[in-house]
């Protein structure tokens, strides 16, 4: 570079003896120490009222410049320089971070803007701050991070992805998580995105930040952004590997061992020949044999590069894990490579293609249920190692189980097979019409592609009657998607930054499935062709499209006062032609007190007030929610006919969340950090599937059925307490609290019952409806529930279930939701955890009824008692459980005495905290590294789910469904499978 810098000189000296003071144009691209570029910095040139700001590549574009000019570039968080032009065409300027400002730049809709102009509510995560968790997940990363923001599990199996909400449940019968969106792409459902490829996580919680997302909106948006090669860094090669174990735990959920089970039988008086003290000589433990100490592999190779026209990355990942249950395992393989070449100074492409393959072979998973409900009295296997088969057992040899199942005996040979395959490639381009006034066209198409393969031996129990059956299922979805947007940036004055955009945004989806299963099949056969007979076919087809324009506009008087407005017209074909467009719109403003002349405070360093207003919508998750549906499925007489089920409804609406959004951003001492926040959004035509009379000719029909308010607090904190150069400790902290209502319901009704839940005009969206327990008779032994009289609202007692009144009884809601993290770094080494919490709220312990039945099956495996719990034996005793004996004898006749129907009995407090991850890391010194041809080295052991505190009984609290889009299933718990307890081993490598 020096040698041809040198050749040019002289050269470029006498041009520029001709071209000084000549009007010119100029291109240059902005970037941080590391080599990053600096997204929305200011270049002004120096006395004039014009200038531009870098985007997302750190470029920026101004014409009509004289060679005397000088260019004042300024960002937050760095040293503001100037630079003379000169002969310089295209410049490159290194800002250094000035750790006396802020720095921020945050992701948000379509763009990026200086987080000190920010008027809406959203949480900014690095990647830094989520690669904490050994996961496949992107969503595990955000346990809590974020106030009001709630992580909740759908189970601990290999691939199992967890769903998110943000301030709550905003619908009844609608879709309540949010709207993904990965590179300004619209993603269906949460994507399958590699941890390592993810550069920043925007999380859009309020109705001004998500408004420009329109009718998918309303329940909050994350904001993927992946990683880039960085301009002005040499390549780099970076290698991770991570080796880790699962432990299965069930938390406090424990069943009994053979000596329990036999005196939970005496206290039932079982008197049958089979029971006696010989069983004891049998102690199973179907759990140890159904789990197991489980390896999970994570690697990643990653390649970046970057010159003044290129930027690439480039990353491959394979991650392994068994399940903690035996017998199944996930193999995923991923792909992602993003490229920036700018091929004039006008013309910039942005390819990208990312890839996932999930493999799972052989899969013949333990059946959880049945570990828990064999009785420990039956043993799997004959004393030669054979599999027992309850169904066909040798004379005087005894199944004490109910359900006559040995799981060992089928997966002998039963399994299962799946691929998944889901491809994202995207062609965008940026064309600079003007200087400030950009073109930018994102283009995307996705592909989804899922095969299953069932294999059911004619020898095994499952295959009997069948001789055997084989099932192949295939499911295939393809979206398109593409928005063409006109983007403006420009400074006047040096005061008064603008930024504009107009957008046209077209998004559709297809989705086939197709099954088939054939029976009478020789043993080992894997091709459906084969079989003897088919048995079932079957199979769908559904698609949607929408329509969008939008447009939007900020703006920013040195960086102290500010403004935000957008518009969006959504047009969905989930709707009539009547109700198919909707429009959402938001406005905010904000306001940087500590910037103001009289502002004279010198421990606070930060205070800003900011206020937003907006509406956002959702959409049904039925398709053709607005129409006559018939199913195909039947037959009459061996031909084929439609049967009526959903009845049309053309004036079917949107629901339509209107926010408002108020809140304080201070930083004192230039170490603490303080957000508050209230929030406020009222929903209106809430959607709710109507069941309808025999007599209608329909099953149901979607109308629009309720209005609810949603409001609450959420504060987050974060504080250096300790910063010098070789030790630093930083802690967080946030909460969240959050209170729904229903403020209305369809036909003026004040209630509507919906399953174990009721919908109240004035009452929770999460209030249970079952009939309340009132624990055991000290006299009599007796369960009791309470009844309620119609007319005076007098309570008494009873012991009758039947003659019990369903009322309401708690919520599901907690009363407050969070997280709290620390960070500690001592020269080389660094120590980091991340807890989250959950208090208040009831969650229904479904599997209780079985497990805790009081005798009711007596066959069936029972959980040990908590530890204050207690049965009652004899009058006079004040105990949680009445005595097993009656319930067993309720099997014959006195259904009375049935104590474990659905109740209050089996509400528990769903609080809990959870210490989700501690990591500890050593980064080797770089004298060292240089000398072995390393950049970086780190290596670091990571535990996950370390403990729980919780006074749930069951196996885990944090799989409460609370996201589940059926609103009478949030909060029930069956016994999921629970998250492992994680220990991994890590070591980062960078050439």
């Amino acid at each position: 570079m020096k040698n041809r810098t040198l050749n040019l000189l002289i050269p470029l000296f006498l041009f520029s003896i001709f071209s000084w003071g000549q009007e010119k144009s100029i291109t240059g691209t902005v970037v941080d120490g590391a080599g990053a570029p600096v997204i929305g910095a200011n270049v002004i040139i120096k006395d004039k009222a014009r200038g531009a700001v870098t985007d997302f590549d750190g470029k920026f574009t101004i014409g009509n410049v004289a060679s005397q000019d000088v260019l004042t570039i300024s960002s937050i968080g760095y040293v503001t320089q100037e630079i003379v032009i000169g002969n310089q065409t295209d410049i490159t300027v290194t800002l250094q971070e000035d750790v006396s400002q802020l720095e921020e730049v945050v992701v948000v809709a379509y763009g990026t803007q200086k987080k000190e102009t920010v008027t809406s509510s959203l949480v900014s995560i690095k990647s830094e701050e989520l690669t904490d968790v050994t996961t496949p997940e992107v969503s595990s990363m955000l346990q809590g991070k974020a106030a009001g923001v709630q992580v909740t599990a759908s189970g601990g199996g290999p691939g199992s992805q967890p769903s998110i909400l943000i301030r709550g449940v905003a619908s009844l019968n609608g879709q309540v998580t949010p709207l993904w969106v990965v590179d300004g792409v619209i993603q269906h459902g949460a994507p399958v995105i590699n941890p390592n490829d993810v550069a920043d996580i925007s999380l859009l919680k309020d109705a001004s930040a998500t408004a420009l997302y329109g009718s998918r909106g309303a329940n909050g948006v994350v904001l993927v952004t992946t990683k880039r090669g960085k301009i002005g860094a040499k390549p780099q090669l970076n290698i991770s590997s991570k080796v880790g174990i699962n432990q299965f735990t069930s938390g406090p959920f424990k069943v009994m061992d053979s000596q329990q089970l036999y005196d939970y039988h005496q206290e039932m008086g079982i008197e049958q020949s089979w029971f006696s003290e010989d069983l004891l000589g049998r102690d199973n433990d179907w759990l140890e044999g159904g789990t197991k100490d489980a390896i999970v592999n994570d690697h990643n190779a990653t390649f970046t590069a970057a010159t003044d026209k290129l930027s690439l990355y480039l990353n491959g990942g394979y991650y392994n894990e068994e399940g903690t249950l035996r017998g199944n395992e996930l193999d995923r393989f991923t792909f992602r490579t993003n490229l920036d070449y700018k091929i004039s100074d006008k013309l910039t492409i942005k390819p990208k293609i990312a890839f996932s393959f999930d493999d799972r072979q052989g899969t013949a998973e333990a059946p959880l249920y049945e570990l828990f409900l064999n009785l420990p009295w039956d043993q799997p296997q004959f004393d030669d190692g054979t599999f027992v088969n309850p169904n066909d057992l040798p004379v005087d040899y005894l199944w004490y189980g109910r359900d006559q199942r040995n799981y060992f005996f089928d997966q002998q040979w039963n399994y299962s097979d799946s691929n998944t395959f889901n491809l994202s490639a995207n062609f965008d381009f940026e064309y600079k019409i003007i200087p400030n006034l950009s073109y930018i066209s994102t283009n995307n198409f996705t592909l989804f592609r899922d095969k299953d393969f069932a294999y059911t031996d004619p020898r095994s129990n499952g295959g009997q009657a069948d001789n055997g059956s084989i099932r192949e299922d295939s499911a295939n979805r393809r979206t398109r998607l593409t928005t063409q947007m006109l983007k403006y940036s420009n400074v006047f004055n040096d005061d008064h930054t603008i930024n504009a955009l107009v957008a046209f945004e077209y998004n559709d989806y297809d989705y086939e499935y197709f099954r088939a299963v054939g029976i009478g099949i020789v043993p080992g056969s894997q091709t459906i062709g084969r079989a003897a007979e088919a048995k079932e076919t079957e199979g769908t087809r559904n698609d949607y499209a929408f329509q969008s324009f939008f447009a939007a506009a900020d703006y920013d008087y040195k960086g102290r006062y500010f403004a935000k407005a957008s518009l969006r017209r959504d047009g969905s074909s989930r709707f009539g032609k009547d109700n198919q467009y909707g429009t959402f719109f938001s406005f905010g403003a904000g306001w940087n007190i500590h910037k103001e002349d009289f502002f004279n405070a010198e421990t606070i360093n930060e205070l800003k007030l900011r206020a937003s207003y907006g509406s956002v919508g959702n959409i049904p998750t039925n398709l053709y929610g607005h129409q006559t549906l018939y199913s195909l499925s039947g037959n009459y007489d061996g031909a084929p006919g439609a049967i009526l089920f959903q009845s049309p409804n053309p004036d079917l609406g949107w629901e339509q969340t209107y926010e408002a959004n108020f809140a304080l951003d201070t930083r004192f001492f230039n170490r603490l950090n303080l957000t508050l926040e209230y929030y406020h959004k009222t929903t209106t035509d809430l959607l709710w599937t109507r069941e309808l009379p025999d007599d209608s000719g329909f099953d149901y029909k979607l109308i629009n059925a309720a209005d609810m308010v949603n409001k609450g607090f959420e504060a987050a904190l974060s504080a250096d307490l300790v910063q010098n150069d070789d030790l630093n400790i930083n802690i967080g902290f946030n909460i969240g609290i959050n209170n729904n209502e229903i403020t209305g319901l369809v036909d003026d009704l004040t209630s509507l019952p919906v399953g174990n839940k009721i919908w109240e005009v004035g009452e929770d969206t999460g209030t249970w409806y079952i009939r309340k327990w009132l624990g055991v008779d000290p006299q009599s032994g007796l369960a009791q529930w309470e009844v309620v009289d119609e007319d005076t609202g007098e309570t008494s007692e009873t012991s009758d279930w039947n003659a019990a009144t369903l009322q309401k009884v708690g919520t599901s809601t907690p009363d407050f939701i969070g997280g709290f993290n620390t960070n500690i770094t001592y020269k080389g080494f660094s120590l980091r955890s991340n807890f989250s919490f959950s208090q208040g709220g009831t969650v229904y312990n479904a599997s209780r009824q079985l497990f805790d039945s009081d005798g009711f099956y007596p066959t069936f495996n029972q959980m040990v008692l908590d530890d204050d719990w207690s049965r009652w034996q004899q009058p006079g005793d004040v105990a949680t459980h009445p005595n097993p004996v009656r319930a067993r004898e309720a099997n014959g006749g006195d259904e009375t005495q049935i104590t474990n129907r659905r109740s209050s009995r089996y509400l528990e407090d769903g609080s809990y905290l959870r210490l989700n991850n501690v990591t500890f890391s050593y980064n080797l010194p770089k004298d060292v590294l240089s000398k072995i041809g390393l950049n970086n080295a780190r290596i670091y052991v990571t535990g996950d789910n370390l403990f729980t505190l919780t006074k749930f009984t069951g196996a885990d609290p944090t799989i409460a469904n609370l996201a589940n889009d059926t609103a009478s299933d949030r909060g029930n718990i069956s016994l999921g499978y629970p998250i492992p307890r994680r220990y991994a081993l890590g070591l980062n490598l960078t050439f």
